[in-house]
């Protein structure tokens, strides 16, 4: 089998994430790292907090705490949602950790070694009030493209064009609100990107045409309007050091490297502290150097990460001029909207995950997040859709399939599936569609086809409700009991087999399907066509209990309670 590497997007340490987050990079991964994991591959999820660049200091000075404290505790508390939301990392690491200052620093090195760093005065924004250079964020204006008044000197949130501080119109520190702000000639370090215009685009030449249309699309666009060198040092106090062997005078001054260098070889960095827990069973680097013949490199991102994961960090990779592994495949989002309004952390507008678990369990939210993910073009969350969503697919297809079938059998046949008679036409027709629906399903996980694969993963729970009432074993018990008990043992291997091929959706539900059923040695990981086709694996006499219910339908007043607490409109 194959060894599959996965990233999500690193969110940033600054707060908690909204569900456009979750379903736009680590939800999607998770997902598909857990498919992948049943279908018997290798895998490596890895992802990480973005802990460095003016995000961190702004929140942590918000908070009053040392920026280092401040990232401790949000990293964990990050940590704990995604727990909650059950995401299977393999490791979640963090982007100041000391392996991925060592690897920012081994890069810049070997960068600067092949001619691809240099170093350059330019001018920048100085707050005299604040008596420091105001990098990037630290600067707020009006963005000269389509006239945000609260884009950030990186990249205005609107309209996602990156951005210098100086391109600003009307800028306002965004330390103390001064807009007695100074341009004044500092140093810093520029990558060469222009240099690395040609090998980038051979290289996303060879991959775009297999990447989702968004994603080769935006690299396109940043390619044809030409790659610009770009400053990859800050002046900040907190971040990767700009390493003092090579530049001495920089590392003097307290420069460190710009978020946007460090954080993606963190996914590097994360590998590394994920291996130096247990280095005599884990080799970092054969999944990240010469790895282009045994790895399969996936990330997942929201369209606006694509410049940097497609563009700017191949270019790093490519200059470093050693074997590193560069991604295969780019799963790129829209964006999920909150009543046709954008989810803004800063704006605090919209669903956030940790009030998303606190409204209801994560099974929920995963399922209604993947069956709705913003792949083709963007989706609006709204609790009219996701109430009714819940109700007609998670309580009434899936839950109720299985709470009718478990309670009636125990009813009329006790705590151990029924034997009855041997399968007849209908459960041969059944077990063929199954195994085709099931091919369905599995051919759309393989392409990373989230939503089309919900909808193959919702007809395999319908063709249980429609076997059902075609058998009606309520009717049939009464004039043959054999054949309702025939129908209701089909019925248990369905929801068996729903256990085990809707675990990467809803692992918490499926769990408890599975756990229904006390079989021996029940070990399997993924359902064949022939065992689709047979219904066979929860035999006639296996012990079985009544879970309580999977779902609870949501009601009116459910709907009420939740437009009265987050809005029923962007703010």
């Amino acid at each position: 089998m194959a060894r599959h590497l996965i990233t999500s997007a690193l969110p940033y340490i600054n707060g908690i994430k909204h569900l456009g987050n979750m379903v736009g990079s680590m939800l999607p991964a998770d997902v598909y790292s857990r498919y992948l994991r049943q279908r018997g591959h290798d895998v490596l999820y890895i992802c990480a907090t973005d802990e460095h660049g003016t995000p961190a200091e702004l929140a942590a000075k918000e908070q009053g705490l040392p920026v280092d404290v401040f990232c401790a505790q949000a990293h964990d508390a990050q940590k704990a949602v995604y727990d909650g939301f059950a995401l299977a990392f393999d490791y979640f690491g963090r982007s100041s950790s000391p392996q991925n200052v060592e690897i920012t620093q081994h890069f810049a090195r070997r960068l600067n070694e092949n001619g691809f760093i240099e170093e350059r005065a330019i001018r920048q924004v100085y707050s005299p009030t604040d008596g420091r250079f105001l990098p990037d964020r630290y600067v707020e204006g009006t963005c000269p493209h389509c006239g945000y008044d609260k884009a950030r000197g990186d990249q205005c949130e609107n309209c996602t064009r990156v951005l210098d501080p100086t391109d600003l119109i009307n800028p306002r520190s965004a330390i103390s609100g001064s807009t007695d702000l100074e341009v004044r000639e500092t140093k810093h370090l520029f990558l060469l990107q222009s240099k690395l215009q040609h090998e980038v685009e051979e290289w996303v030449s060879r991959h775009e045409a297999d990447w989702p249309q968004l994603a080769s699309s935006i690299a396109r666009k940043w390619l044809n309007e030409g790659l610009h060198d770009r400053a990859i040092t800050r002046d900040l106090d907190w971040g990767v050091p700009v390493p003092a062997d090579t530049w001495p005078e920089l590392a003097a001054e307290g420069k460190v490297f710009y978020v946007w260098f460090d954080a993606p070889i963190e996914y590097i960095g994360a590998t590394k502290e994920w291996a130096d827990q247990d280095p005599e069973n884990r080799d970092w680097k054969s999944w990240w150097f010469e790895a282009d013949d045994t790895v399969r490199y996936t990330e997942f991102m929201a369209k606006d990460n694509v410049p940097f994961h497609t563009v700017m960090f191949p270019a790093t990779e490519l200059g470093v001029r050693e074997p590193w592994k560069k991604v295969d495949y780019v799963k790129a989002f829209n964006w999920l909207t909150y009543y046709g309004g954008k989810f803004s952390t800063s704006q605090k507008r919209g669903v956030f995950t940790d009030q998303a678990l606190d409204v209801l369990p994560a099974d929920y939210w995963r399922y209604f997040l993947i069956a709705n993910a913003p792949e083709s073009d963007d989706s609006s969350f709204t609790w009219e859709h996701f109430t009714a969503t819940v109700n007609k697919d998670l309580a009434d297809t899936l839950g109720n399939f299985v709470n009718r079938v478990l309670s009636f059998s125990k009813k009329r046949f006790g705590e151990e599936v029924p034997a009855g008679s041997a399968a007849g036409e209908a459960e041969a027709k059944l077990g063929e569609q199954i195994a085709e629906l099931l091919a369905e399903y599995e051919g759309h996980m393989e392409t990373l086809q989230f939503r089309k694969a919900a909808a193959a993963l919702r007809a395999l729970w319908s063709a249980g409700n429609s076997y059902l009432e075609e058998k009606a074993p309520w009717l049939e018990i009464k004039t043959d009991k054999d054949g309702a008990a025939l129908t209701l043992r089909t019925a248990m291997n369905l929801i068996h087999l729903y256990a085990v091929v809707s675990e990467p959706f809803i692992p918490t539900t499926a769990q408890t399907m599975r756990e229904a059923f006390s079989l021996e040695n029940d070990t399997a990981t993924w359902v064949t066509a022939d065992e689709a086709k047979a219904l066979t694996s929860v035999p006639a006499g296996t012990p079985f209990t009544v879970p309580p219910v999977l779902f609870a339908k949501l009601t009116d007043e459910d709907l009420a309670a939740y437009k009265e607490r987050f809005g029923g409109e962007p703010a």
